[in-house]
């Protein structure tokens, strides 16, 4: 009996990382570029991304965005500070890219503040797994 636990706990846990990650372009269009402007709802500062929630407001009607992004740790690196740089409640504008079942879901790349400064919250578009197009293109490839 001690065995088959054993055994059970061993594929949880090796399952566990297999929904955690993901490809851009498994998720995401690199032909759907978005900028939008909106209010922050929400922010998550969790691995293995961090997330966003922006209140967009258009022809009077508003629409919840999820953006997607670094983790905390290369957020920090690159000049963002937890429960400073972003809150809720702040006006920004956002540039990234949908989400490929068209949805108001989208990897954030660039975030432009009220003051005019520009930070990276993700890192650029990229064909991966699940893209349109090969990564590489390898001519006379047998």
């Amino acid at each position: 009996m001690r065995h088959l636990w054993t055994i059970v706990l061993c594929i949880a846990v090796a399952t566990l990382p297999l929904g955690a990650h993901h490809s851009f372009g498994a998720e995401y269009d690199a032909n759907k570029p978005v900028t939008l402007t909106g209010v922050v709802t929400k922010v998550e500062w969790t691995n293995p991304h961090s997330h966003f929630y922006l209140d967009v407001t258009t022809n009077n009607q508003t629409v919840n965005w999820k953006f997607e992004g670094y983790p905390p740790n290369v957020l920090y690196r690159t000049g963002w500070t937890r429960a400073v740089t972003l809150k809720q409640g702040d006006r920004i504008t956002v540039f990234g890219w949908q989400a490929r079942d068209g949805t108001a879901w989208a990897h954030s790349r660039e975030v432009t503040f009220a003051d005019g400064k520009k930070l990276f919250f993700g890192p650029p578009a990229g064909t991966g797994d699940g893209g349109a197009a090969p990564a590489v293109d390898v001519p006379n490839a047998k």
